[in-house]
């Protein structure tokens, strides 16, 4: 993390502390109040810097920022207190916060009682409280512990627009968003036991360059819940599927939106992704090492072929198999500039035929139950068929492991 962020945040963690506590001993008005809370409000802006917005986490009693604990002081465990005692664990605030909104907050965390009603309707101030991870086998969170499935697609963007930025000027990029897509997910999908449903309005949109990095995720969610996986590992699974394919963000834009076959040149560029990607998180603080792993495995195959190919023994990690099914099934599913999506029955075909070889077999099998429940569940959508005219580019397909695009 950029030490003089860092250094920003904790800056204005002491005059908000500060600001909350003198609001506690006097009225809201006096005049070292409203000082202090101008003195919180100027560093906060601070903090910003290039991005839009900054989130503050507590989770088990630790200060989470751009996903790494704040070394503990005296002014962070007030904080941390202040937001427990409220029932905070996430804050967001938008760059084009206004002061009175700061004043709000800092007012509703220094009075009595429980009442923040007038903080949760601010525009640019988000309060929520997260489930744990611990808490999603046992307990589902409400509807304001996440996102909607229409807010995801959109939060989506915005993150692949931040890492795109990122990628660019050759910086690290932030992985708040990345976190709050997944627990959205997770979320969403304890309120059903049929999980594929959820899929169905990301699985429905067109621009296949901004969905399939959710699908992905969400896919990985499915198989990882259906196998009664939970806690820590389940949210890792998910940040994996998300950020399985972020190298293909250092391919040209052309060769990744060429309609026709790529060259072997071209081929060679794109099998490089996965080197690529797992360099780049390697790298970006708060990134899971199993999504490292799997940005690096994911175009590998369960009876040792595909790519890139390592030296020695090498044996494919779990989730990196259950990611190569989902982005396989992903890929197929949804529209493409050179095919329509492919239908159901044909991609569990694909599936079934690849067990053992391209995929692990326990997986596929149990993929392939959760597909069943989904078309049981919505047996009244109709998917265009592959036209025989795009067989070959559905071999060619096949064959690179349903590579996924990204913008």
């Amino acid at each position: 993390m950029n030490t003089g962020r860092l250094e920003q945040v904790q800056q204005f963690i002491r005059y908000f502390v500060s600001a909350v506590s003198s609001t506690s001993l006097y009225s809201p008005g006096h005049r070292h109040v409203l000082r202090q809370c101008d003195e919180a409000f100027a560093s906060l802006l601070g903090t910003f810097a290039k991005r839009d917005e900054i989130i503050l986490m507590v989770i088990e009693n630790e200060l989470i920022f751009d996903t790494v604990p704040l070394d503990r002081s005296m002014y962070i465990s007030r904080f941390i207190q202040f937001f427990v005692t409220k029932g905070i664990e996430h804050l967001k605030i938008s760059r084009t916060v206004e002061v009175a909104e700061l004043r709000l907050l800092i007012e509703a965390l220094a009075g009595q009682g429980q009442d923040l009603s007038e903080v949760r309707t601010m525009r640019h101030i988000s309060l929520k409280r997260l489930a744990r991870q611990e808490e999603f086998c046992n307990q589902g969170g409400s509807e304001e512990s996440g996102l909607s499935l229409e807010e995801i697609a959109v939060r989506e963007r915005g993150v692949f627009r931040e890492i795109q930025d990122s990628i660019g000027k050759n910086e690290t990029f932030c992985m708040d968003g990345v976190e709050e897509i997944v627990f959205s997910c997770i979320l969403a999908f304890r309120k059903e036991p049929v999980l594929f449903p959820y899929l169905s309005p990301l699985l429905a949109l067109d621009t296949y360059t901004f969905t399939h990095s959710t699908n992905v995720c969400a896919l990985n969610l499915s198989q990882a819940m259906m196998l009664g996986i939970q806690g820590r590992l389940l949210h890792d699974i998910g940040i994996a599927g998300f950020l399985h394919d972020i190298g293909k963000l250092f391919v040209p834009r052309e060769i990744l939106a060429k309609p026709e076959a790529l060259s072997e040149a071209e081929r060679e560029i794109v099998s490089r992704h996965p080197i690529q990607g797992a360099h780049y998180l390697l790298e970006t603080p708060g990134v899971p090492k199993l999504a490292v792993v799997c940005a690096f495995e994911h175009h590998m195959r369960y009876d040792g072929a595909g790519y890139p190919v390592p030296a020695g023994t090498w044996q494919q990690n779990v989730c990196s198999q259950m990611t190569a099914i989902s982005d396989f099934f992903d890929a197929l599913r949804t529209k493409r500039a050179y095919r329509g999506p492919v239908s159901h029955d044909k991609v569990a075909a694909l599936l079934a035929d690849g067990a053992g070889t391209r995929f692990n077999p326990e997986l596929t099998r149990s993929f392939l139950g959760i597909m069943k429940q989904y078309r049981a569940a919505d047996a009244s959508s109709s998917v265009p068929q592959e036209s025989s005219s795009n067989r070959n580019h559905l071999a060619s397909e096949q064959h690179c492991a349903a590579g996924a695009v990204l913008a």
